[in-house]
């Protein structure tokens, strides 16, 4: 799978966030970024029990629906001391108004209630090309962390302003976006998917 700088390129998600965050991530490429909602295309239900599983079938359906290549991204948080949870409901844990300043507090509650001070968790993020042939590529990155409450920052978006990656003070919410797109787990996985030679330099 290869594509060409002025290629259209279909970001399947209805995320603001996490579409301006790709975008952004796509810049030196040269390539006609499209959302979904931009397309007016429909968000279909995630009915797969994996980040990867996920992540392909929003891939499927954007480039079914477009007839153009896809990119869906299928991402979340992964808090050790809940079993992994929220994991692949991580956007759904923000219920229907994507309020993350409750899905926050919810982390929050849980840990409390397990009485635990183990606050360590992962973001992880798949990222799923799909041709309208069927023709599919997946990257996957990951980067592992710690939670702190209250949330701190404005800067990104989801569970951002409460995850402080290993080896740092500041929160995703509080530095700089250009630090973040360097090293935060969407960053990890697109490394692996430039490292494939999909998009022209």
């Amino acid at each position: 799978m290869k594509l060409a700088r002025g290629s259209t390129l279909v970001i399947a998600s209805h995320n603001k966030g996490k579409v301006r965050e790709i975008r952004e991530l796509l810049a030196p490429f040269g390539l006609i970024i499209k959302g979904a909602d931009d397309l007016g295309l429909p968000e279909p239900e995630e009915t797969e029990p994996t980040f990867v599983g996920n992540a392909l079938l929003k891939a499927h359906a954007a480039a079914e629906a477009s007839g153009e290549v896809s990119l869906a991204d299928d991402s979340g948080l992964a808090v050790v001391a809940l079993d992994g949870a929220p994991g692949i409901y991580s956007a759904r844990w923000a219920g229907e108004a994507k309020d993350f300043v409750f899905a926050m507090t919810r982390v929050e509650r849980e840990l409390k209630a397990k009485n635990t001070k183990d606050h360590s968790a992962k973001f992880v993020c798949v990222l799923a090309l799909a041709k309208p042939d069927g023709e599919t590529a997946v990257f996957e990155g990951e980067v592992e962390g710690t939670l702190t409450f209250p949330p701190r920052g404005t800067k990104g978006f989801g569970y951002d302003p409460i995850f402080i990656a290993d080896g740092m003070t500041e929160t995703f919410g509080e530095i700089d976006p250009a630090i973040k797109h360097g090293m935060s787990h969407r960053a990890r996985a697109f490394k692996k998917l430039l490292d494939s030679g999909v998009l022209s330099s």
